[in-house]
């Protein structure tokens, strides 16, 4: 890849803990939704108007763009809020606005902000880069584009050298890490039929990620089903051809999960930079694949496939309904205090026990995703002990900075009771 092209990783904040964790995990940019105008509108903490100025400042203070997510079908009475909103981003600085229904595009552009084209417009053709130029500077391609599809995308871009508004070549953005919808690129209208909530609005009710049964209706017949969850896909996972999804010509890697936790936005965030940066030095290589995937299993995922990158026709189906995380938090108990100068934090169990040589993360709203093993441990006023049990205070060296109140959990196998 030539030394001048940067790859842009864009991590995926659903809250202000998984910001924090996102810019901790090494990003270049995140996206983030507001109310209900965006995709995940029910399946994170999601953000409030008046919270755009905090993203936005705490963005440029670590030196990672900022992008909003407002992607859903607009009715006209969305149109004010999303006006109110887009008003609020324009006055924060934020870097773009990810956008897929028109009124969105033309009022953003009305009013200058970038604009980057949502996976929602299933672009698969040059052509339609081509007709959205003059509104966008970034088009994500729709998740079911092969790498040759993507490379000849990219390689028209190039030869007819198509500018976005901003006067640079336009740029592709594509999906690398995260959950796939059984539906192109996501416009399913399962929980619309079953539930009455639209997932184009945001309110995915994850009907397909359950039991069906299949039953011929004039006969009476069931069909026999290997695997019952036939409408659950596995998790895109590309960190084992990384090398070959950058070279067809992208310039955004985008992880999927403002519904996830902040600890797998930091260790996603940070497997891809890693792997991202060991592509453009030279030494990415199957060792390193095998380690990075490792630790992408620790957290939630629903198994990993390379999606339809590859040139797949049909889906891989999970066998499960739930994750198949390798390892999983337990609740401890929270921060009392925290002594900076020699970095220790003080924490009150209130639900179990912990051990010396635990492997342990402190998650707060401010700090982030902050890891580290209990070396060595203080108990109350009993001295240095190698364990202590609910209901106790104990102090052990940390990692970063934690805060009063942040929530304390260890790790542990998934499998263990």
């Amino acid at each position: 890849m030539p030394a001048s092209r940067k790859i842009e990783l864009m991590s995926p904040a659903g809250s202000f803990e998984s910001l924090h964790a996102a810019i901790q995990g090494g990003c270049d940019s995140v996206y983030f939704g507001v109310g209900n105008l965006n995709m995940r509108a029910n399946a994170s903490i999601n953000f409030k108007p008046e919270d755009i100025h905090e993203v936005s400042r705490i963005c440029k203070h670590a030196g990672v763009r900022s992008y909003l997510t407002m992607n859903t079908v607009m009715f006209d009475k969305d149109l004010p809020a999303m006006r109110e909103i887009l008003a609020l981003a324009k006055d924060a600085k934020i870097s773009a606005v990810i956008a897929s229904d028109q009124a969105v595009i033309n009022h953003a552009s009305a009013i200058g902000l970038e604009i980057h084209l949502s996976t929602q417009l299933n672009i698969t053709n040059f052509e339609t880069i081509r007709f959205y130029s003059k509104f966008a500077d970034v088009a994500v391609l729709a998740r079911e584009c092969t790498l040759e599809q993507m490379q000849a995308i990219c390689d028209q871009i190039q030869e007819h050298k198509l500018c976005g508004p901003s006067g640079r070549l336009m740029e592709i953005e594509v999906f690398a890490h995260g959950a796939l919808c059984m539906s192109i690129s996501g416009k399913c209208y399962l929980s619309l039929h079953t539930r009455n909530t639209s997932a184009n609005r945001g309110a995915c009710m994850q009907n397909c990620r359950r039991r069906y049964r299949v039953i011929d209706i004039e006969h009476e017949h069931e069909l026999e089903i290997d695997n019952e969850y036939i409408m659950s896909p596995k998790d895109l996972c590309t960190i084992g051809f990384l090398d070959r999804l950058i070279g067809t010509g992208i310039s955004v890697l985008k992880i999927e999960g403002r519904g996830k936790s902040a600890d797998y936005v930091k260790i996603v965030t940070q497997c891809y930079r890693e792997a991202i940066d060991s592509v453009c030095d030279g030494t990415y290589c199957e060792r390193k694949v095998e380690g990075w995937v490792r630790r992408l299993e620790s957290v939630f995922n629903r198994g990993f496939w390379g999606g339809y990158y590859l040139g797949k026709k049909l889906g891989e189906w999970t066998s499960g309904a739930g994750s198949e995380a390798t390892m999983k938090k337990v609740y401890v108990g929270k921060c009392t205090n925290f002594y900076a100068k020699i970095g220790v934090g003080e924490f009150l169990l209130e639900s179990t026990n912990l051990q010396a040589g635990d492997p342990v993360m402190v998650m707060g709203p401010t700090t982030g995703v902050v890891e580290a093993i209990v070396e060595s441990m203080y108990v109350d006023d009993e001295g240095k002990k190698d364990s202590a049990c609910k209901g106790q205070v104990c102090t052990f060296g940390v990692n970063g900075i934690v805060r009063k109140a942040d929530k304390l959990y260890k790790l542990v196998p998934s499998n263990e009771e």
